[in-house]
This record gives structure tokens, C-alpha cells and sequence, in this order.
């Protein structure tokens, strides 16, 4: 493990991960693992929230209970695929405010394209937790939290399914104030940007568009 970069090793989490890499596996049972899985990878990056204490009545007695404190967390989707991550972590945080960037990668020079930004107030004064199933090349990924701090995000963690070596040195490198969690570093990307051995499209085969 590197200071920057948490691999989920648990056995289910890697066990449904392993499930989603094959090839055959249906769209629909895709769809579903994705969800499971960003439940459980939020259980990690939401570790060490800060927590504040109340008075409530328990049937049996008063008590200073612990409870969340601060603005509630936005989690912000980079469109299209960070929506099947999304999702899953919504049920499990319901309270967060949810924001979306925009972006696609140009095929020939592997850049990110903005299209579209749209993301909660106060970003200054809220946890940032930046969804997207694949960091690749990390050059989406890197532009997508260049704009967050331009709107006021300070406190700014990147949660991802998969992870290549390339785009976790380039997001170090543009932003290693922001910590990446992920299910698998995998081996490298091939010569057109893809994670090998990865799991192929993450939004085509979460959508069925391949």
C-alpha cells in the first residue's frame, strides 16, 4: 500500500470484483455487483468521518449518543460510468449531496472533454468523495477534481473500482493532497488507454452499450 492509494483487499469485495472482470458475465449482474461493491468500498472511505455526540432517549435511559458532525458529504459522479458507484453509495448515505462532472475522453489524444458540471454548495465546507469505476490514464479523473477545488473542495477523496499504475502517478502528481481507494491496482493500460487486465468498458457493460 502506498500513502496515497488504499487497495480493498476484503474477500468480497475482490470475490464480486472477480465476477465482474469475466467476460460473460450479463449486464444485469454487472449492474448489481457494482452496487454491492461501492457499499462496501464506501464503508472505507468514509472511514474516520468527524463525529460529534447528542443527548437522545434510548427506551431505557438518556445518553450522549455519537452522531456525524459538520455538512453533510457530497459525492460528486464523473457522467457516465461514476453512476453505477453513485448509486450504491446513496443507499448507504442517503443525507449526501450528489453532483456530476462531465467528461470524455478524446480517443486519439486521450484528454478529457468537459460537457457538462453541475455540483452542491459549500464544497469548502463538506468531505468531497469523487466517483468513478475506472482511473485509467487519470487524466479525466485529475481535470474532474481540478474543477472541484476551483468550485471550493478542500477535503477531496477519490473512490474507484479499478485502478492502473499510470493514473494513480498521474493523480499523485496533480494532486497528492487527494487519496485514492480502490478494489485492485491491475498491471498497466494497453496502447489505447485501457486497464489490463481490467474489466473492459466499465459504463458499456454497466449500461449495455458495448
Amino acid at each position: 500500500m502506498q500513502d496515497h492509494l488504499t487497495v480493498i483487499k476484503h474477500p468480497l469485495v475482490q470475490h464480486k470484483l472477480t465476477i465482474m472482470r469475466e467476460r460473460d458475465t450479463p449486464t444485469v449482474v454487472f449492474r448489481q455487483l457494482l452496487r454491492e461493491i461501492s457499499q462496501l468500498l464506501a464503508y472505507e472511505v468514509t472511514d474516520k468521518l468527524p463525529m460529534t455526540t447528542k443527548t437522545i432517549e434510548t427506551p431505557m435511559q438518556e445518553m450522549d449518543a455519537p452522531t456525524l458532525a459538520g455538512r453533510k458529504l457530497a459525492l460528486i459522479s464523473i457522467l457516465r460510468a461514476g453512476n453505477g458507484l453513485l448509486d450504491g453509495m446513496l443507499e448507504l448515505i442517503p443525507s449526501a449531496r450528489v453532483g456530476f462532472v462531465g467528461l470524455y475522453r478524446d480517443e486519439k489524444t486521450l484528454k478529457p472533454v468537459q460537457y457538462y458540471f453541475k455540483v452542491p454548495d459549500l464544497l469548502d465546507q463538506r468531505l468531497v468523495i469523487v466517483v468513478d469505476p475506472m482511473l485509467a490514464t487519470g487524466n479525466s479523473s485529475a481535470a474532474a477534481v481540478s474543477l472541484l477545488k476551483e468550485a471550493g473542495a478542500r477535503d477531496i477523496r477519490f473512490l474507484c473500482l479499478l485502478a492502473a499504475p499510470e493514473g494513480v502517478a498521474r493523480m499523485k502528481e496533480a494532486h497528492p493532497d487527494v487519496p485514492i481507494v480502490t478494489a485492485a491496482l491491475d498491471e498497466k493500460l494497453n496502447d489505447v488507454g485501457y486497464i489490463l487486465p481490467g474489466l473492459g468498458d466499465a459504463g458499456d457493460r454497466m449500461f449495455g452499450t458495448k
